[in-house]
């Protein structure tokens, strides 16, 4: 039944909304990038090349994120949020068992499993905005910063687990289609707890009702109208999404990195795994410790970011497994931050009516990067220093267009505290 107001024996605290939908992308995650973890090694096995590999996973970051242009704003005009969230989640739990089966099907294996990467990755586009709206309804109510952290290190918990799982059962029988099969069983946990989520609250709006909430986000309709920008996304938006596109161009897919660990011989393929199980703990502490910090310090944690991604291609491309393990665990760090605090803070930038369309706009960018930086790795995936001067030029754009937003920002939070 849909609740009437914000009393009553149904409603479930905000943060127990939080921590709920945490628990729901950690389990989603057990399958994505339990998945996500192998997938190199399964394509190479399946006859892919490098820059197949390259462009293979590119493609499916770029859909993951390009395709929310789409589904933000349509789950913005619909309001179905929910719906797009399920639909999106059923998506990924199908997808990927699935992949179990290709290495069965010939010749056919090689585009089936493409397709299914493909699927996946479709799934988390059309599911991430809407859920990220219905997220940040709660999350506004204890404090985006802290409530998008706690969330993102459930679904990094999450991002952890799979991978530790794939690798036993990999372990196990020394094959890697019953670890792709075993997925299965978390992929339905998850959608009982969506569904059970959607039942308890099935009106996230009503944690608006709080006065931290009310705050945020009387702050950003006041600033709509004091710049012009109720009909439109600020200007400060833009600077932050190129910002995120040199970044992800800068990110070597994990999938090139696992098919260079196992290539080259440098780890067994039942460690690769467990590798990206250490990434995902380094990109949990990081989602946690940078919300926290936005939350006393402002957007001025994010600065580091570009530095960081500067040094991912020489690091996880090298032939030398310390190196490659260092350069993974800092790519682990820039993941976890733009999946928790990039996201509070384009909350923060844009008011509520357009946050699904500004979301959808800026996974776009994220996706535009993700797609050139995949092609361009398997591309040069044999001339590293190329790649490492390249992607250096693109942080240095992307650290000026970040302080240029940081000081944008800051200037506007002014203005909104003199308002009042």
């Amino acid at each position: 039944m849909t609740p009437k107001d914000a009393s009553g024996p149904w409603r479930w605290s905000p943060w127990r909304v939080v921590v709920s939908f945490g628990f729901l992308s950690l389990f989603v995650d057990v399958v994505s990038d339990g998945g996500q973890s192998v997938a190199g090694p399964l394509l190479g096995q399946l006859g892919a090349s490098a820059l197949m590999i390259g462009i293979i996973t590119g493609t499916g970051e770029a859909i993951a994120q390009g395709f929310r242009l789409v589904t933000g704003p349509w789950s913005d005009r619909s309001r179905r949020y929910w719906d797009f969230t399920l639909v999106g989640y059923i998506l990924t739990v199908v997808c990927v068992p699935l992949m179990a089966v290709s290495p069965f099907i010939g010749a056919a294996g090689l585009l089936v499993a493409t397709v299914l990467i493909f699927g996946d990755r479709f799934g988390k586009a059309v599911r991430s905005p809407a859920k990220t709206v219905l997220l940040a309804d709660a999350a506004g109510a204890v404090g985006r910063g802290r409530g998008f952290a706690v969330h993102k290190s459930l679904d990094m918990s999450g991002s952890l687990l799979g991978p530790l799982l794939v690798a036993g059962v990999i372990a196990l029988t020394g094959v890697l289609w019953p670890a792709y099969a075993v997925l299965a069983i978390p992929g339905t946990v998850a959608i009982l707890l969506l569904l059970l989520i959607r039942r308890r609250v099935p009106n996230l709006r009503i944690y608006s009702h709080t006065s931290r909430a009310k705050k945020t986000d009387s702050m950003q309709a006041d600033a709509a109208e004091t710049d012009g920008t109720r009909a439109r996304l600020p200007r400060t938006f833009y600077p932050f999404a190129i910002t995120a596109f040199t970044t992800n161009v800068g990110l070597v897919t994990f999938g090139l990195i696992s098919f260079h660990l196992t290539d080259t011989g440098l780890l067994s393929l039942p460690s690769v795994p467990l590798l990206y199980a250490g990434a995902m703990a380094v990109a949990a502490g990081a989602a946690l410790a940078s919300g926290y910090l936005f939350d006393r310090l402002g957007s001025n944690v994010l600065l580091p970011v570009p530095v960081l991604v500067a040094f991912i291609p020489g690091l996880t491309l090298s032939n030398r497994l310390a190196a490659v393990v260092v350069g993974t665990l800092i790519w682990g760090a820039v993941t976890g931050v733009q999946e928790s605090t990039v996201k509070a803070l384009v909350a923060d930038l844009v008011p509520y009516a357009r946050r699904g369309t500004a979301y959808g706009i800026f996974a776009a960018f994220e996706g535009a990067g993700a797609l050139v930086g995949g092609i361009l790795a398997g591309a040069l995936y044999g001339q590293v220093p190329i790649l490492i001067g390249v992607v250096a030029a693109l942080q240095v754009l992307g650290l000026a267009l970040l302080i240029i937003t940081v000081r944008a920002q800051r200037r506007l939070d002014g203005r909104r505290v003199d308002a009042r």
